[in-house]
């Protein structure tokens, strides 16, 4: 028996073609608005980094979602913007470190301060994973920290000092109210 597949003569021309349809996304980053084109398999991190040129946003993993080198804060969440699809975040809010360094925030004094970047790799995913967590919680605890920063690997091994700036950013944030 031979399997036969109907054709109904409905796909686009470009998917008969092999070739996938873009999606308009609109995305508002680091508190400005762009209207972007985007492939349908495309992550959000190469969007970032090669539409807008974000170069915080790294790929250490090479997209697995398993370093957080590549975190960024979409509606108030960390994500891993390689393995978030750009074309499903139409209409979000996305913060990434470039944002949070103009706009001072205690994190990046913190974090130079404290001498967290050894090699500074994995440096902006933990500090945008710190910011998600100080937002929700600005008094945590060691082990809320540990807890939130258990998705970024650090290749140099400086996790105490990591756990010591966001400490330090946090009084920092109680001191500013």
């Amino acid at each position: 028996m031979t399997d036969t597949k109907e054709t109904t003569g409905t796909t686009a021309p470009d998917e008969q073609r092999g070739t996938p349809q873009k999606h308009d996304v609109r995305i508002t980053v680091n508190g400005k608005e762009y209207n972007l084109q985007v492939k349908p398999n495309q992550p959000l991190r190469d969007v970032l980094r090669r539409k807008l040129g974000l170069t915080s946003i790294k790929d250490m993993c090479g997209g697995q979602g398993a370093c957080g080198s590549c975190t960024v804060i979409m509606n108030g969440r960390p994500v891993l913007s390689c393995s978030t699809l750009a074309a499903d975040c139409n209409g979000a809010v996305i913060e990434t470190a470039e944002g949070l360094a103009d706009s001072n925030h205690p994190l990046i004094d913190s974090y130079v301060m404290n001498w967290t970047a050894q090699c500074g790799y994995c440096t902006p995913g933990f500090i945008l994973t710190a910011k998600a967590l100080l937002d929700h919680n600005p008094d945590p605890t060691v082990d809320d920290i540990k807890e939130a920063l258990g998705g970024n690997i650090c290749r140099c091994g400086n996790y105490h000092v990591h756990i010591k700036a966001i400490l330090d950013a946090s009084q920092k944030l109680g001191e500013r109210k």
